[in-house]
């Protein structure tokens, strides 16, 4: 049923196709309407139900708009005491049409304005999910802010094109997060599923894969966590462009090169049976008689990948095992310091899994990447590449990225553009603001500053996801959160009285 709210008054400029101004009716409750809220206007005038948002809300009483007056007035007590003053208090809205719903139930541009007169309401539950093209059988991250329903988002719509998770340290990324891969674990055969991958640099979702009492938050037998020291990167895998992306400084001579010397190997591996490691690699450009300079700086860059411990005879864990549809695997980067090593396995990840894919080896993934703009910088970066190639051209392969950041302005650009849906949680920082106004058309000025003011847990969708933007309340989250660590006073007790 829908509730009337107001009527749409006559002001100087408007009602405009673009904008009008409403005065509320509603009596019941002593903050009726919201910023931010949508409403529905009936008029004959925009032949169907014209839907719009709430873009400011003002009191107003004409007893108080004389301050000299008003000053004389309460030297003989409060105004309310000699006037009905009160009587006189009414409470204006602005509004933004979005469209009106046509007979054939889409939702059309606005080419006429509402008339003065036209009766206003809350939209209902049934517009709003029509309008806002929400899916009831998506993922459910929360509550439409100021309205009670769900934010089900389509499965295809918001990860096709990838997504965005932006906003300012401890404003609830993780969190939403969490609540994201909650709903793509619990998600059935029938709706369909993806694999889950998540590069976990702080070990902020470990925590899925801890066992619980209740079915509803125990995701532990649909979650591996694969610690950072175990992962091994398989050299046989590797071609002689995998090994170039790993040292930029190489050249196309070089390249061509250490190709010939992998074709070799191969080959004697086949022979075989038995796979090679990066020792016996090394040990082949040595034995080579290529140009002795060149030689030499191939040998350099070798015996530095071999310091990093990353290489081995077989990949581990096995992507192609390890990947599985309704499931997440967690590699959790916490316990390696070095972010040129966390550059490379998150190169041979991406690089892996997107050509596992490719080849229908395994199933459609979303793979999610926290501190995004250490591995996909402006500038170079080991992983950038892969990661600029999977934004280019992932869709067309079911291979999805969600890229979380706490510093958007230091994003490749090229990646950005291509992450056609970004949740923005609190964010205030003015160059990123700058960014994210200039580099998403759908953000407004009003929606960048309700963005500086976002309460922790409370986000903005825009872009592929949604067909306008909206401001939901993350729900809660099922699975138990990670251990907190403890304060800077509780561990600085722990060393009182020992001698140093």
């Amino acid at each position: 049923m829908k509730k009337l709210i107001g009527t749409v008054i006559a002001a100087r400029d408007s009602p405009t196709p673009s904008e009008f101004k409403l005065v509320i009716t509603e009596i019941e409750n002593s903050i009726p309407l919201r910023k931010g809220q949508f409403i529905a206007v009936e008029s004959a005038d925009v032949d169907g139900m014209l839907i719009a948002t709430v873009t400011n809300i003002m009191k107003t009483n004409r007893y108080f708009e004389s301050a000299e007056a008003v000053k004389e007035y309460e030297r003989s007590g409060p105004l309310t005491t000699i006037f009905p003053a009160d009587r006189w208090e009414y409470i204006l809205a602005e509004a933004k049409p979005m469209g009106r719903i046509s007979p054939s139930g889409r939702l059309e541009r606005v080419t006429f304005p509402p008339g003065p007169g036209d009766r206003v309401f809350l939209a209902t539950p049934e517009m709003l999910l029509q309008v806002l093209g929400l899916d009831p059988s998506g993922v459910n991250l929360g509550k439409l802010l100021h309205h009670d329903v769900p934010v089900t988002l389509n499965l295809t719509r918001l990860f096709q094109k990838h997504v965005a998770i932006l906003a300012i340290s401890g404003a609830g990324k993780s969190y939403l997060t969490s609540v994201l891969i909650e709903e793509l674990l619990m998600r059935k055969p029938e709706q369909g599923r993806v694999a889950v991958v998540i590069l976990d640099v702080h070990g902020e979702y470990t925590s899925l894969a801890t066992a619980s009492d209740s079915t509803k938050s125990d995701f532990s037998e649909k979650t591996t966590v694969i610690n950072g020291p175990y992962i091994q990167l398989g050299v046989p895998k590797l071609t002689s462009y995998n090994f170039a992306s790993f040292q930029s400084q190489m050249s196309y001579v070089q390249i061509r090169e250490l190709n010939k010397i992998i074709k070799k190997l191969r080959g004697m591996s086949g022979k075989t049976g038995k796979p090679y490691d990066l020792n016996e690699l090394i040990g082949m450009i040595e034995q080579s008689e290529m140009n002795p300079r060149t030689k030499e700086a191939m040998m350099g860059w070798f015996y530095d990948l071999e310091s990093t411990q990353l290489f081995g005879f077989e990949e581990h864990p096995s992507l192609k095992e390890r990947i599985r549809v309704g499931e997440a695997t967690i590699f959790d980067l916490r316990e390696i310091i070095s972010l040129r090593k966390k550059q490379i396995i998150v190169n041979y990840l991406i690089n892996s899994l997107f050509n596992l894919r490719k080849r229908g080896e395994i199933p459609p993934f979303v793979f999610i990447l926290e501190e995004a703009h250490q591995f996909c910088p402006e500038g170079p970066a080991i992983s950038k590449g892969i990661i600029e190639t999977i934004a280019r051209e992932g869709r067309k392969f079911y291979a999805s990225l969600v890229l979380i950041s706490q510093r958007p302005v230091r994003l490749s650009t090229t990646v950005l553009s291509q992450l056609n849906s970004q949740i923005y949680l609190r964010i205030t920082n003015p160059y990123d603001l700058k960014l994210i106004g200039q580099s998403s058309e759908m953000v407004d000025k009003a929606s960048l500053d309700t963005i500086t003011t976002l309460n922790v847990g409370e986000a903005l969708i825009v872009g592929n996801a949604v067909s306008h933007p909206i401001f939901v309340k993350i729900r809660n989250r099922y699975s138990p959160s990670p251990q907190i660590s403890m304060s800077l006073e509780e561990i600085a007790k722990k060393y009182e009285g020992k001698s140093p």
